[in-house]
């Protein structure tokens, strides 16, 4: 595929992703996410032939700019889409398909440090969504969702939404899985422990309660 086509998609896949997007001017010059991902091709481009100080040096100018910051060994397909894109970090062996958007805050990183492939495969079409964390060499299947503020470690199967800390599937090719659990209602460990907590103590209390009116009754 020809350089101008590529950077024409890449143009074209914001005004299909953001309604806000309003003239190709203003994608061009005022979309960081828009200008993360060409400044990492062009990182990457020198990564494949080996001239690593220069392709670090580019993403590193491209993180301080955007906020963004994308390693330049991560492989990363066509038409990608990363919305608002602040604290956006995107590790070293990760691979991203085509059609792919991930929204602001997300973290596609590693969980060690651990040699070879260590970072996420997201397949085509996933999603991504707002301050997720996708952790260690795992794959988020074709066509799946991780919701807002989730935490991945385990592979996620197509067409599957996960959602929670850690995540859990909630949805699988079109079915719910879990019918108490909605996508933008995350599981709170917090509060489900302080909840468990909170009744082996009323639990302990009613024994004590029990075993002081025993005593009375034996004076």
């Amino acid at each position: 595929m020809g350089l101008f086509k590529l950077l024409k998609q890449d143009i074209d896949v914001v005004f299909d992703q953001d309604p806000a997007a309003r003239t190709y001017l203003e994608v061009t010059l005022t979309y960081s996410g828009l200008h993360a991902i060409w400044a990492h091709r062009l990182a990457h481009a020198f990564f494949k032939r080996k001239f690593f100080f220069i392709a670090r040096f580019i993403s590193q100018v491209s993180r301080f700019i955007t906020g963004i910051e994308i390693h330049p060994g991560a492989k990363i397909g066509r038409r990608f889409f990363i919305d608002h894109g602040m604290g956006v970090v995107i590790g070293e062996t990760c691979e991203i398909g085509d059609n792919v958007t991930i929204f602001q805050g997300v973290t596609l990183g590693g969980t060690g440090k651990e040699k070879g492939k260590r970072h996420p495969t997201i397949k085509d079409n996933a999603l991504v969504a707002t301050g997720a964390k996708v952790l260690g060499s795992i794959t988020i299947g074709e066509s799946s969702k991780v919701g807002a503020g989730s935490v991945v470690l385990h592979d996620v199967p197509d067409h599957s939404t996960v959602v929670g800390i850690p995540g859990r599937i909630v949805i699988q090719n079109g079915e719910r899985v879990r019918k108490d659990l909605d996508h933008h209602k995350l599981p709170d460990p917090v509060s489900e422990k302080l909840k468990a907590m909170q009744t082996e103590i009323e639990r302990l209390q009613t024994e004590l309660d029990e075993l002081k009116g025993v005593h009375k009754g034996d004076d």
